[in-house]
């Protein structure tokens, strides 16, 4: 296998295992991370389509180094899989390092309940 289509697949394994064992935020359960994701991988086929176009390429990519797969518009598929994890990773940390919600204030958060 590849070098960068291992990277890819062990960098989405340690943000899983990381996110399962350790950090347990919650995350992937968060229909608001998958609209999230969507609208982020979205934006990434636009800018990593016209980066990665064979046409007229921005930034090259060794073959060796890849699957070769190649979808849509010339994006290698392990930019994806590192997209998913960098940007995973950084919303579950983001996630555990807010602080924990005091009960008391929930009436401060949601100004319909406040009266």
């Amino acid at each position: 296998m590849p070098e960068y289509t291992i990277l890819t697949v062990l960098a989405i394994a340690l943000v899983l295992l990381l996110e399962l064992r350790v950090l347990r935020t919650g995350l992937l359960r968060s229909g608001a991370y998958w609209i999230a994701m969507t609208i982020v991988m979205g934006f990434q086929i636009l800018v990593d389509g016209w980066l990665t176009k064979l046409s007229d390429p921005i930034v090259l990519y060794d073959d060796a180094m890849t699957t070769g797969i190649r979808a849509p518009w010339d994006i290698p598929i392990e930019d994806f899989g590192f997209g998913f994890a960098m940007v995973t990773l950084t919303m579950m940390l983001w996630r555990r390092a807010r602080p924990a919600a005091d009960p008391r204030d929930a009436d401060a958060e949601d100004p319909e309940a406040a009266g």
